[in-house]
């Protein structure tokens, strides 16, 4: 079966790999798992190893009805819940009010929804475990320039960059590298209130809004130069310069 590039479908392909995953994923015998799209069931076979219950999301109806058939035993003991659905549409997060992990190779071009459908939640998930590009991996947990998605993914929990996956252990292959990030203590103690949580991303997004201007121009209106100072902000600090306990600070001080 062919991969639909509308889908994004990159299938991996390296069993050592998924085992890889499953293991820095940390799960337990007593997890519930959500996997986003399972492809060629490569990672659904190594969950379903490790875990009591899979669910399993699949936008491709085709290879829903693959799975079926090659899973028929583990769906038919209800181990593994398989879902035809676009995990954009699919209601957040699905699974009541149970705890739960995602662990799951993503297409790419769906990275950030991803991370913000679950992360904002109203039942967040514990961790998360992706397959995203390297370079997403590096900027959310490695480089010291902040960015939007790296400082959101940070003001929930901590992530942090496991391994990488060469570009070959997929079919088709990407054209650049992967790596298995993780999300883990996943809460929402930096807030207080879901108007805190607004505010800080209203706040986040006028600070990136232009990129070559200083931060200090960018959040004209919203916070006073006082509450820039008190949060450590210098003079020609851009919003990648800013790290997040400074823009939690000024959260507290945001019109």
């Amino acid at each position: 079966m062919r991969a639909k590039k509308s889908l994004g479908q990159n299938f991996l392909m390296h069993p050592r790999i998924a085992e890889r995953i499953v293991l820095v994923a940390d799960l337990t015998r007593d997890d519930v798992v959500i996997e986003i799209g399972p492809g060629k069931g490569i990672l659904t076979r190594e969950l379903l190893k490790r875990v009591k219950h899979v669910i399993a999301i699949e936008a491709d109806e085709k290879l829903v009805e693959e799975l079926k058939i090659k899973f028929a035993h583990a769906v038919s003991s209800k181990h593994l819940e398989l879902i035809s659905a676009d995990i954009r549409k699919w209601p957040t997060p699905g699974v009541g009010q149970r705890r739960y992990r995602v662990v799951a190779n993503i297409p790419y071009y769906l990275t950030g929804e991803i991370f913000r459908k679950f992360l904002e939640a109203p039942n967040q998930p514990s961790s998360m475990t992706l397959l995203v590009q390297k370079e997403v991996a590096e900027r959310v947990a490695r480089d010291k320039k902040q960015s939007i998605l790296g400082l959101s993914v940070k003001a929930y929990g901590t992530p942090e960059y496991e391994f990488t996956v060469p570009r070959g252990a997929f079919i088709p292959a990407p054209k650049v590298n992967s790596a298995a990030l993780s999300v883990r203590d996943i809460s929402r103690e930096n807030f207080k209130n879901s108007r805190e949580e607004l505010r800080f991303f209203e706040l986040l997004h006028a600070g990136f809004a232009h990129k070559r201007k200083f931060v200090r121009s960018n959040v004209k209106g919203i916070v006073s130069e006082e509450a820039l100072q008190a949060a450590g902000v210098r003079d020609g600090a851009r919003a990648e310069d800013v790290p997040l306990s400074a823009w939690l600070e000024l959260m507290h001080h945001a019109v």
